[in-house]
């Protein structure tokens, strides 16, 4: 198999490129980097990964890291006859997927993944939340879902009425604030949100990784 995922089950953007393999079902084979041993900081895995992060992918001998950069690969190579596209075509359809693209990652990312780490990851690491960060951070992410809202209330999705890359972005930090118990995501005061987020969340895809990506070879 010439698709070799280099990721950690449980990490954030392991879950972000796996969404993209299993929507496109693409074949590949999972291989564990366990960062509770150390392995993503190895002499032998940093000369792939010269961060010390997951994934990172090897397609054939190209080595390719960065989940946003991965699954932009993935479904420019692979996913074109699988599904619907999840990167447009169309010249003005895909300037607002980039559009899109860059709210994730300015407006949501920056906050989610702040208020996730203070208020779930360092717990599961046993060390002591930034009551006053995670807070901040919370309160950013109101600001920036309240517009989001309002693109939603004209569309079904945020870059017009199809499913793209930008929006399965923002899986896997959105839910990591679900399992500590902030349902701003679903929050009733924005109903374009809630109703954007549990099409989202229940994707067979989304519902595959979302605890555990799993490991090995996956076929389809």
């Amino acid at each position: 198999m010439a698709l070799k995922v280099y990721a950690f089950p449980y990490s954030t953007c392991s879950k972000r490129v796996a969404t993209v393999l299993y929507e496109k079902k693409i074949p590949h084979e999972l291989i564990l980097v366990d960062l509770s041993k150390g392995e993503h900081k190895a002499p032998s895995y940093l000369e792939k990964q010269p961060f010390g992060q997951v994934p990172y992918i090897d397609d054939d001998g190209l080595i390719l890291y960065e989940s946003r950069a991965i699954c932009r690969y993935l479904e420019e190579k692979y996913g074109q006859g699988q599904g619907q596209r999840l990167i447009p075509t169309d010249p003005k359809k895909k300037a607002l997927f980039e559009q899109a693209a860059s709210v994730e990652m300015a407006n949501f990312d920056p906050y989610a993944g702040r208020a996730a780490y203070e208020a779930v990851i360092k717990k599961r690491l046993g060390q002591e939340t930034d009551q006053a960060a995670h807070d901040q951070a919370i309160a950013t992410l109101n600001v920036k879902l309240d517009v989001y809202d309002k693109i939603l209330e004209k569309q079904k999705f945020l870059a017009g009425d199809e499913m793209t890359l930008a929006d399965l972005s923002h899986l896997p930090y959105g839910s990591v604030l679900a399992s500590g118990g902030n349902h701003i995501m679903t929050d009733p005061k924005r109903p374009n949100v809630a109703r954007w987020w549990t099409t989202l969340t229940s994707l067979p895809s989304w519902q595959t990784v979302q605890v555990e990506v799993p490991t090995g070879v996956v076929n389809f």
